[in-house]
């Protein structure tokens, strides 16, 4: 089951589009600027509710318009479900069903989306928060209830946060932290469960891209010798003189070496690209096979930002459990095959390319 259909409305450059999405392969051509990237960003934001290009929600609408909406369409336990999402100067506002979300995060689930973009290399050389979200993702798909402890998690720390910015009592403070470690460590015991699940794919994976030694594993956000509840304590005066919750999973990363080294500052940008396809790629491999649902990868031209060969022998490992939707100059990209659909895209208009 996968991502069917999609329409787009004043979305960057984007006035109106719509699309039927081939189950296995679609193709969008298009020269540089004529919206290829933006279509993509859009179809990315129904399903995480967010960009993968920036933080500005502005920046998403386009020109003269006060809002922006993305409908789609996915076929999922032998029904077609539809989700949308608008943004406006309020906000971004999503539904499900015909029926709103309490949280962004419930459209991972229906809609599973990831990204390899030329901008792919962050996921190494930027800080912790890219990797968690990274993380969280991937687990989202193997622990149903994890988004629930991740969400009552976010709530705890933000009203643990809230009191000592305000600089509560102590007694005030401290109130939240039974749901904080209860939750908290239910989270982060399930990253740690994914990471080591993810390795082995992860690995193999950079092997044959890199030709090196990948060795990752999880770090929790607090001394791995104490338990949460006495790294809280520990932590208490320097959190009231912060103003801010200095330990815990909102402060965990991925530690990521290559033969050894830490790769931030070793490898070259070429490298931490590899790299990151690498991760993402695993991840999608790892993705539940008896799940109704399969990922939609998104491949923002990838022949102009990563090695064509070696790229296409790892996508042809996940292509049979993901849907590719693949941007590029060219009508054709042979490597991956004829596409069930394709389009070509000329300064934000949008038409169907049929077969000959």
């Amino acid at each position: 089951m996968s991502l069917r259909r999609v329409q787009v409305t004043d979305f960057r450059c984007l006035q109106s589009v719509s699309l039927d999405l081939d189950s296995r392969f679609t193709l969008i051509s298009g020269e540089n600027a004529s919206g290829k990237t933006s279509l993509l960003e859009a179809i990315y934001v129904l399903g995480r509710g967010r960009s993968f290009r920036t933080r500005r929600l502005e920046h998403l609408i386009r020109r003269g318009r006060d809002r922006f909406v993305v409908f789609g369409e996915v076929d999922a336990f032998q029904r077609r479900v539809s989700l949308g999402v608008e943004g406006s100067a309020s906000g971004i506002r999503a539904q499900l069903g015909g029926d709103k979300v309490r949280s962004l995060a419930e459209l991972a689930p229906m809609l599973p989306v990831q990204v390899i973009d030329p901008e792919i290399h962050h996921l190494i050389d930027e800080g912790p928060s890219r990797r968690r979200r990274f993380l969280d993702w991937g687990v989202f798909h193997v622990e149903p209830s994890f988004v629930d402890d991740w969400q009552r998690f976010q709530r705890a720390l933000k009203q643990r946060n809230a009191a000592l910015k305000t600089k509560q009592p102590a007694a005030v403070t401290m109130a939240w932290d039974a749901d904080l470690v209860r939750y908290g460590e239910s989270v982060s015991a399930a990253r740690s469960r994914y990471v080591d699940a993810l390795s082995p794919h992860a690995t193999s994976a950079v092997q044959r891209l890199l030709g090196m030694e990948l060795s990752i594993s999880y770090r929790p956000g607090w001394g791995r010798e104490l338990g949460l509840s006495e790294a809280l304590q520990r932590s208490f005066a320097h959190d009231q003189e912060s103003g801010v919750t200095q330990v815990g999973p909102h402060r965990a990363d991925l530690s990521v070496r290559l033969n050894g080294h830490t790769v931030k500052d070793w490898i070259s940008r070429g490298q931490q690209k590899l790299l990151a396809a690498a991760l993402l790629l695993a991840q999608v491999k790892l993705f539940p096979a008896d799940m109704p649902l399969q990922p939609s990868l998104l491949l923002d031209d990838p022949a102009a930002e990563l090695d064509s060969t070696r790229l296409t022998g790892l996508i042809a490992e996940v292509s049979a459990q993901s849907q590719l939707i693949v941007t590029t100059l060219q009508s054709e990209f042979s490597e991956f095959g004829t596409p069930g659909a394709q389009y070509r895209i000329e300064g934000g208009n949008l038409r169907e390319l049929r077969s000959t």
